[in-house]
């Protein structure tokens, strides 16, 4: 299969890596700043035109979330399967999901933590009902924005622009997995806010109260300011406990009646090809399913659809912090 990976900055070779890895499928690059087409290994195009040329059946969109709709409106329009990152704009994407309506290709917007093991063990521990039935949940998520891209200024992409902030991308991006248990968000309330000293026009923290389809409650709070990073979760049952720190990579189960913890620990990172150690799984496994969807093997988890909900969701936080404050006095 001819895979055409559409924009070449950290993501885009990522994936270009995940895609060698895979093996078995001729590869190319459409990158439009000529520095990031050096280097890549692949053959690379500066144009849309000259990538279509090319002859690709799927393209991975990894450009920065404000650049998806075209080119995956492009994609639909030629009738080419498409994956497109984990996105935080709206823009364009009631009309991406019109021409694509219908086609026999896959429209698969990224859900990249639904593939990360740990996020599989809790899938499979709460259907199992290994804490009874889940209630609530705290979900924490941060970690200082400069560090993200230590090898270039933060002020510089696409992370410190308000539309494409880097705590406003990492709340769909959390969501995705979040709906994937417990169903999609029926109300929710928020404070959003800049905090920090950095030098961005952003708000770097999401403090958000969530309920589900499910019943499940709960808080979760994104921010860019953490020192270390974090990634912690807690669902309560009412039959136990699951907790995930993504640092210690494992899931610890207590269920009612037993003593202390189970540990189920992370699958050890998988070898690459020329034998050196590759620590992104979840990544790799996301671009083996979008193959799979593509040959018919399996369908995608997520749907245009369901990732517009998400935006949405993202949406009517931020208008909740900004309609729903009031000050508060006690006596």
């Amino acid at each position: 299969m001819r895979l055409l990976v559409v924009g070449l900055g950290s993501m885009g070779r990522r994936r270009l890596r995940n895609l060698t890895h895979l093996g078995g499928h001729e590869l190319a690059g459409l990158e439009v700043v000529p520095e990031r087409r050096e280097g890549a290994g692949v053959p690379t195009f500066a144009t849309l035109e000259q990538a279509l040329s090319w002859g690709p059946e799927a393209l991975v969109i990894s450009t920065p979330p404000d650049q998806h709709a075209q080119y995956a409106q492009a994609a639909a329009d030629a009738g080419l399967h498409f994956f497109t990152e984990a996105s935080v704009v709206t823009t364009g994407m009631e009309e991406v999901i019109d021409a694509a309506r219908g086609k026999a290709i896959v429209a698969a917007p990224s859900c990249t933590m639904r593939f990360h093991p740990a996020c599989a063990t809790l899938r499979r521990l709460l259907a199992a009902g290994a804490i009874g039935r889940p209630l609530a949940f705290t979900h924490h998520v941060g970690q200082y924005l400069p560090d993200w891209h230590p090898w270039e200024d933060y002020r510089t992409f696409y992370v410190a622009r308000r539309e494409t902030g880097a705590a406003r991308e990492i709340v769909p991006f959390e969501l995705n997995w979040l709906t994937g248990l417990f169903g999609p968000v029926t109300e929710l309330n928020a404070f959003v806010a800049k905090l920090s000293a950095l030098e961005a026009d952003i708000d770097d923290i999401y403090s958000t109260l969530l309920r589900f389809e499910s019943g499940v409650q709960g808080s979760m709070v994104i921010e860019v300011i953490s020192r270390p990073a974090i990634r912690l979760a807690r669902i309560i049952g009412d039959e136990g406990t699951l907790q995930w720190d993504w640092n210690g990579r494992r899931v610890l189960q207590h269920s009612a009646g037993q003593e202390g913890w189970t540990e189920h620990p992370d699958p050890p990172p998988v070898r690459g090809p020329g034998g050196e150690w590759v620590a992104e799984n979840m990544y790799i496994e996301e671009m083996a399913a979008f193959i799979a969807a593509i040959e018919g093997r399996e369908p995608w988890p997520l749907s245009l659809e369901d990732d517009h909900r998400l935006l949405l969701t993202l949406e009517a936080l931020e208008a909740a912090s900004d309609e729903g404050r009031r000050p508060f006095a006690v006596g």
